[in-house]
């Protein structure tokens, strides 16, 4: 994963060299001069840095036709994503590195900055504009976003969708954001901040009457497009995997109920080998992904720690092996779909703390069985890694056991936690660390220091791209 900036600017002499200057302490930047007549191609020629690539042409084209220009650029050269900011310096380029974290861990999304709603210099014409843009985005898609027209954005190039169908103008940017959520594209916002000057010190090439007609018209065609393309194939997924999970779900319990009444003595090991099939069937049906399962070493009992950020994770967990018990909260056991399943493998329940349940895993460890457990205790929303609780790293002391970390990949993307929507993850992935010995103090001699340096290190592992 490459990214560079992609900075068009039309007569903004005053403010795009400094912007250029500040967005290169971060990354390669590109510079779309847009027919400028004002000494802005000058400005930025001046300044020095071999990263420094500039794309200029004479005549006025609009930033629509500007931020092509600069993906065909950036794809020239070879990048992967395209971070776009504006020139006129209502940008703070030390927001950068948050964007880029975010991408990192969703390479395969569209980060848009949020600039929030009340801030000092604001025109009001810019907050009713944003907002009228919010919710036909919301009628258009389904979907809700807080800052539909930023231009302070990241665009992965491969999962670019709508460029053929961009205008030459500002609502260019809308276009991507809406035919991108058709295609199931991740849209994630990033808080940023912003910088109002004061009205007499104000630059603006938007044009009231006319633009505002151009975006009404736009805003008409998507939606009838969105009731004949975008909405029925944006849906069309989330049914089809919505309908496999739950025959597939209720399949297992059909299965677990034979298995009761005519195997009941080894349910534990041949329904469990039985369900890791079925489960590595489902998540390999997951739409355009591909899926990858590392080998879990069979060897003594271990605390296997595991992110956890979707429904499909005790699925992947399943699909693992057989070896290991999963601790679990106790509303797991009362799930309509797998809470018959996870009483019958033998999932350990849990609802606070885990100085009660040590003695009750113990006994599966004492027959050889490793115990699983998700140090963050639920799943999160926006698919990053969450707080990690002690209660994996308790558990490993109090029975002198190595600490197994199984990094998830893809799963939220797959399947979310909020929304109920499937997405396009390119890969789902299971990926097996090496063991942390009980007597390793690396990662902290405190509960404290261990949960918060393993949990950064689970942060950089989802960044890897292996």
């Amino acid at each position: 994963m490459t990214t560079c900036a992609l900075i068009p600017t039309y007569n903004n002499v005053g403010t795009v060299a400094d912007v250029v200057r500040q967005v290169l302490r971060y990354l390669p930047v590109i510079v779309v001069v847009d027919g400028a007549t004002d000494g802005s191609l000058e400005a930025v020629q001046a300044i020095e840095d071999e990263r420094l690539h500039i794309v200029y042409y004479s005549t006025n084209r609009g930033k629509g036709y500007a931020l092509k220009q600069g993906f065909q650029e950036a794809r020239a050269l070879g990048f992967t994503h395209v971070l776009t900011i504006d020139s006129d310096g209502q940008h703070y380029p030390d927001d950068i590195p948050a964007m880029l974290r975010l991408s990192a861990i969703r390479p395969e999304a569209i980060i848009i900055g949020n600039r929030g709603t009340t801030h000092v210099n604001k025109p009001r014409r810019s907050t009713f504009a944003n907002r009228f843009s919010n919710f036909w985005f919301k009628v258009q898609t389904g979907m809700s976003l807080p800052d539909t027209q930023t231009g302070f954005r990241i665009y992965p190039l491969d999962n670019l969708r709508g460029e053929r169908c961009m205008t030459h103008r500002y609502e260019a940017e809308l276009v991507v954001l809406v035919c991108s959520a058709w295609a199931s594209v991740p849209i994630l916002p990033v808080p940023i901040r912003v910088y109002y000057p004061p009205q007499e010190e104000r630059v603006s090439y938007f044009r009231p009457v006319r633009d505002f007609a151009r975006i009404s018209l736009l805003n008409t065609i998507l939606c009838v497009m969105a009731v004949i393309y975008g909405l029925p194939r944006r849906y069309f997924r989330t049914v089809y995997f919505s309908i496999l999970f739950a025959l597939f779900a209720i399949g297992c319990n059909i299965v677990l109920w034979g298995y009761y009444l005519f195997a009941r003595t080894q349910i534990m090991t041949r329904y469990r080998h039985g369900l890791g099939v079925g489960c590595k069937f489902l998540l390999g049906t997951a739409p355009h992904a591909s899926l990858r399962i590392d080998s879990l070493p069979k060897t003594t009992p271990e605390i296997i720690i595991v992110n956890h950020t979707s429904l499909l994770d005790i699925p992947m967990l399943f699909a693992l092996g057989d070896h290991f018990v999963i601790v679990g909260k106790t509303h797991v056991t009362h799930n309509i779909f797998y809470g018959l399943i996870s009483r019958a493998v033998g999932i350990v329940t849990i609802e606070e703390g885990v100085d009660d349940i040590v003695p009750g895993i113990q006994r599966y460890v004492e027959q050889g069985y490793s115990v699983a457990i998700f140090p963050e205790g639920t799943r999160t929303i926006d698919g990053e890694v969450g707080r990690f609780h002690r209660g994996a790293f308790y558990m490993a002391e109090q029975m002198h056991l190595p600490i197994r970390p199984i990094v998830l990949r893809g799963l939220w993307q797959a399947l979310s936690k909020q929304p109920f929507f499937v997405g396009k993850p390119r890969e789902i992935r299971a990926v097996v660390k090496p063991l942390i010995m009980p007597d390793d103090m690396t990662y902290g001699k405190t509960y404290q220091e261990r949960t918060k340096n393993i949990r950064h290190l689970y942060q950089q592992w989802i960044c890897e791209h292996d």
